[in-house]
């Protein structure tokens, strides 16, 4: 058990950082830099990322980790370890509810939205302007979610 458990801890605080990361380019400089080039081309740029992402080794990095995480959450509880037990449990919420099910609830509804608009109307720049505000604010609770799920694990791989 102690072996899974270990082996469980480190694969999450890995994948959980890895996701944070990816997260954190996206809010430090990529949708900064797409809000400077024209709305027509941000759009198309965004719609690509989204168009890829699905079918690239992210999704594979993405949803075992969370699937990870659950797992994590069921083993805190059935061997219950105080202070460890605790941050295994912060750790999976903090990446199933705050980065996973966000991405989910919030991010993806915006992604389906904004692929099905084109051009540099009225309507699009609105849409573009709403989409970079919103989409990045909950980018940034991805983000941040991530790196505490990822810090959480490490810290729990130190008392285990």
């Amino acid at each position: 058990m102690q072996i899974v458990l270990t082996l469980s801890l480190a694969a999450a605080a890995i994948g959980s950082g890895l996701v944070a990361g990816i997260f954190f380019a996206f809010s430090t400089f990529i949708m900064t830099a797409f809000s400077r080039i024209p709305t027509e081309q941000g759009i198309a740029a965004m719609n690509s990322i989204n168009a890829t992402i699905v079918r690239s080794p992210f999704m594979g990095l993405f949803v075992p980790t969370a699937i990870l995480c659950i797992v994590i959450a069921v083993l805190a509880v059935i061997d219950w370890r105080g202070g460890a037990s605790v941050l295994m449990l912060a750790g999976a919420t903090l990446y199933v509810v705050a980065s996973f099910l966000s991405t989910i609830i919030f991010n993806v509804p915006m992604n389906d939205a904004l692929d099905k608009v084109s051009g540099s109307g009225a309507e699009a720049v609105q849409l573009w302007t709403t989409y970079l505000r919103d989409w990045t604010w909950w980018n940034h609770v991805r983000t941040i979610a991530s790196l505490l799920a990822s810090v959480a694990f490490v810290r729990a791989l130190m008392i285990v």
